[in-house]
């Protein structure tokens, strides 16, 4: 097992990866406050998954609340659920919750977590790729809302995230391939090295070998550490996490939430961010067929859907970033370090959007 430590003063919390952690009842019980838990699931990891990690948690007072599966179930309702099990149930704020699943039950989880009572301790136990090397650390909660993507929310750290390996094994093949949409914006804003490692090693990931999994999900969760230990609130730094992102919401709210995986969108919108990234003479044409070529390579879209400019427009002046009604974009200098921009030509920025109209 490695340990990673995200470093935020009285808000630190460990990163476990490694294999078998499921059954690891001390590593769990390090972080737990109270004798009562509530796991937050959806029904496809608790079909595999539940019975195993009941058997680790079985000295506690264990409520469940299984949510259904999908971007599509990220909103007030699945929200509500979880709130109407801890308030039945007694919960107090010594309760901790347990989000045990991808993304999306992290994200509603935590938000459960920050809200109720005004906060209550929970830990992440991520079974994706993408929600392992990415949405699990950082203190990033909330919902969608039907006119934007996690626009409802708060930050708010959990205890610990604990990533088992083992439950990879499970993970659909799509699934896994957005999961390295999220490990590619690693190197491709941080860290050249970790990106040429990615181009040498795309097929052991796509073949799951062990070593090259926890290589590249400890490398994605270091270079995260790093920039949330500096910029927790996304004042500035942390902003170029969200390299692809804006134009990925944009694909996500108006496809409808699910029709497009987020690490598939979060790959088009890279390699929308890569051609306005060119068009302002950052990027050099080579590696911006480096960057098309890994994502392919990677089983992922590096086509968007075809939007009027308008809907792409309309989508992206909700993101979080913005200021002063502006659109603030993550770009790359150069494969290794991505810049924020607000200072850019406007006509390339609709050039690149009718590109794909």
């Amino acid at each position: 097992m490695k340990i990673l430590n995200l470093e935020l003063k009285e808000r630190s919390y460990p990163i476990y990866i490694g294999q078998d952690l499921l059954v690891n009842k001390e590593l769990f019980s390090k972080h737990i406050v109270s004798n009562k838990i509530c796991i937050v699931t959806n029904e496809t990891v608790a079909n595999l998954y539940l019975k195993l990690i009941l058997g680790t948690l079985s000295s506690y007072e264990v409520i469940v609340v299984t949510l259904k599966d999908g971007e599509r179930y990220k909103n007030e309702n699945s929200l509500n659920q979880i709130y109407e099990s801890l308030l039945k149930n007694r919960a107090d704020r010594d309760t901790t919750i347990l989000a045990f699943g991808g993304g999306v039950v992290g994200d509603i989880a935590g938000y459960a977590a920050a809200t109720y009572m005004r906060g209550i301790p929970f830990i992440q136990v991520p079974t994706s790729l993408l929600s392992q090397v990415d949405s699990s650390v950082g203190g990033k909660t909330g919902i969608n809302h039907s006119l934007g993507k996690n626009m409802i929310g708060a930050f708010y750290q959990p205890k610990g995230v604990i990533i088992d390996l083992n439950v990879l094994k499970t993970l659909p093949k799509k699934e896994l391939c957005a999961g390295l949409a999220e490990v590619i914006k690693y190197g491709l804003i941080w860290d050249i090295n970790f990106f040429e490692w990615l181009e040498q090693n795309i097929n052991s990931l796509l073949e799951m070998e062990t070593i090259a999994l926890s290589k590249a999900i400890y490398r994605s969760c270091e270079i995260k550490a790093e920039v949330v230990s500096q910029d927790e609130k996304e004042k500035s730094l942390r902003a170029i996490l969200n390299l692809g992102h804006t134009f990925a919401h944009a694909i996500e709210t108006n496809m409808g939430f699910g029709n497009w995986l987020h690490g598939e969108a979060v790959a088009a919108g890279i390699i929308m961010a890569a051609k306005m990234s060119k068009a302002e003479n950052y990027l050099n044409n080579e590696d911006f067929l480096r960057i098309q070529q890994i994502l392919t390579s990677a089983n992922l879209p590096v086509t968007p859907p075809k939007l009027s400019i308008q809907k792409w427009l309309d989508v992206m002046r909700l993101d979080k970033k913005n200021k002063n009604d502006e659109i603030i974009l993550v770009l790359m200098e150069k494969i290794g370090k991505a810049i924020i921009s607000i200072d850019y030509c406007q006509q390339n920025l609709e050039n690149v959007l009718s590109e794909v109209y």
